[in-house]
């Protein structure tokens, strides 16, 4: 049943705090690393155990969340996934040794894992039918701002304090959304109780999603392939969710109802909702990196970037809803985000080692503008025939999708920049020769200036060699980042016909007359 007045904007506010928890979390961390690895006397491959492992138990624990939500109560769930958050968020900021902190961050993601989707199915049926459309818009709002202004926070908050602070704001807004939650949320029957518990499918779960993130997350770091436990964690996650989908779709009471995927806009859904992952968390990873270590931007600045088009997407939001509530086709705007994702990343590709910050403020309001334009619209379509049960358990695989999408989406532009390093540089390369006379004429130009400040021919001939080998290390890179931004820019154009396979309504509204 729909809530109605003050208590519905209450419960809108909490589920929305609450998923901002999650979400602002899965990126925070990422600016503080340094300043962890620092403090705690770790090594950078250890260090990124803190993202990965939050990672993999927030992608493991996404698609169990509905059914745990009925099994034990959505209310009663998502209440300990808050409260559980805030308590380990106190132990990250406490924790004295990196192996603490990795083990509290792997409980953060369960918890956190709990919130998002849950959040989503509450708000579902909080809302009248009739304004899905604008429910999804204003939950859209955390989704898609969260992981965008993460580093800004944690940028703003490592300016005037040390990196337990990251996990310390967490406390007031969990102890916040706790009391609403237990106060305004309405329970729901616990379906799931006194059933069968799917033991199997839970730990074919864990081991194939728990696999395949790891790889994602740690592949690129170890050469791929060539590292055995990467080879056996890949070959694992195959046969796992080959098995896995065996056992939900045999079981009578699966831990992930699979069956759901019969439903032809969900199952597209699914993959439009993974090429929404891989732009959205790909672009907050590639552009910091390019922004930083080739253009020189400190960590504030980059995440300063990101705030005009987290206002964009928040101004938009709304907005999109109405549209969505008047009988626009979710398809149509869509296409519009999935175009001026487009746009943004061919901007940016056009992007020079002269470029500054002003240079980046246009092609990211356009990107704030497409991701509200997706985000809202794809979760629509994906969920429209959904209803009762399967609405938690829709929420979760979708999210799920998205955040793997993500994981996908860094791993692979990842790759792409490694890969075509190398293929660039030995291009340019070609024209570092004394046959090229531009390469002379810059060779010489050099050298004169070296020596016009007093130093030695030889030592100006040496000095003029190491500051060609810069350029083309940073003309390398330029080219490489350029590549990065079309590879993703072209996936999200050529995923626009995947929208016009998913069926079409006068409102696509999602059912939501069950728990």
């Amino acid at each position: 049943m729909a809530e109605v007045g003050l208590k519905k904007w209450i419960i809108t506010f909490t589920v929305i705090t609450a998923s901002l928890l999650e979400l602002i979390d899965t990126t925070i961390v990422n600016v503080a690393i340094p300043q962890i690895q620092g403090n705690l006397g770790a090594t950078l491959e250890d260090i990124a155990w803190l993202s990965t492992g939050y990672a993999v138990a927030n992608v493991i624990i996404l698609p169990m969340s509905g059914w745990l939500g009925s099994r034990f109560g959505r209310k009663n769930y998502f209440l300990t996934s808050i409260i559980v958050f805030t308590l380990v968020s106190f132990l990250c900021g406490n924790a004295t040794s990196l192996n603490e902190l990795i083990l509290f961050r792997i409980l953060q993601g369960v918890a956190g894992g709990g919130l998002i989707s849950t959040a989503q199915a509450i708000l579902i049926e909080t809302w009248p039918r009739e304004d899905v459309g604008i429910a999804t818009a204003l939950f859209g709002l955390g989704a898609v701002v969260g992981p965008t202004v993460g580093p800004t926070i944690g940028g703003y908050i490592l300016e005037v304090a040390d990196w337990p602070w990251i996990f310390y704001v967490n406390i007031p807004v969990g102890i916040l959304a706790a009391y609403c939650t237990y106060t305004f949320i309405r329970e729901t029957p616990k379906d799931g109780k006194g059933k069968p518990v799917d033991w199997w499918g839970i730990a074919l779960l864990a081991i194939a999603v728990g696999s395949l993130q790891t790889v994602l997350e740690k592949g690129e770091s170890e050469d791929w392939f060539s590292t055995p436990y990467i080879t056996a964690l890949a070959v694992i996650s195959v046969f796992g969710l080959l098995l896995f989908i065996w056992r939900e779709t045999a079981t009578e009471f699966p831990i992930v109802n699979l069956r759901i995927m019969k439903k032809r806009s969900f199952s597209i859904g699914m993959f439009t909702s993974f090429i929404l992952g891989f732009g959205l968390y790909g672009s907050v990873f590639v552009f910091p990196v390019f922004a930083q270590n080739l253009l020189s931007f400190t960590p504030l600045q980059t995440g300063k970037l990101f705030i005009a088009g987290g206002i964009c997407t928040i101004a938009m939001m709304p907005f999109i809803g109405i549209m969505l509530k008047k009988g626009v086709p979710a398809q149509f705007m869509a296409t519009g985000g999935m175009f001026l994702f487009f746009v943004f990343c061919w901007m940016l590709s056009n992007s020079t080692l002269a470029s500054g910050t002003g240079d980046f403020f246009w092609p990211l309001v356009i990107r704030g503008f497409g991701m509200a334009l997706l985000f809202v619209p794809l979760t629509t379509l994906a969920m429209q025939d959904l209803s009762g049960a399967e609405i938690g358990q829709g929420s979760g695989l979708n999210n799920m999708s998205r955040q793997l999408g993500g994981s996908f989406g860094i791993a692979a532009l990842t790759t792409l920049i490694h890969v075509r390093a190398g293929f660039h540089r030995n291009n340019l390369l070609t024209n570092i020769n004394e046959y090229n006379p531009a390469f002379t004429q810059k060779f010489n130009a050099l050298i004169s200036g070296f020596m016009a400040k007093g130093t030695s021919f030889l030592d100006a001939k040496l000095m003029a060699m190491k500051a060609i080998e810069g350029t083309v290390i940073k003309q390398t890179m330029l080219l490489t980042y350029s590549d990065a931004y079309w590879v993703a820019g072209l996936i999200m154009l050529f995923s626009i016909p995947l929208l016009y396979l998913q069926k079409f309504k006068k409102n696509a509204n999602i059912v939501t007359d069950a728990h």
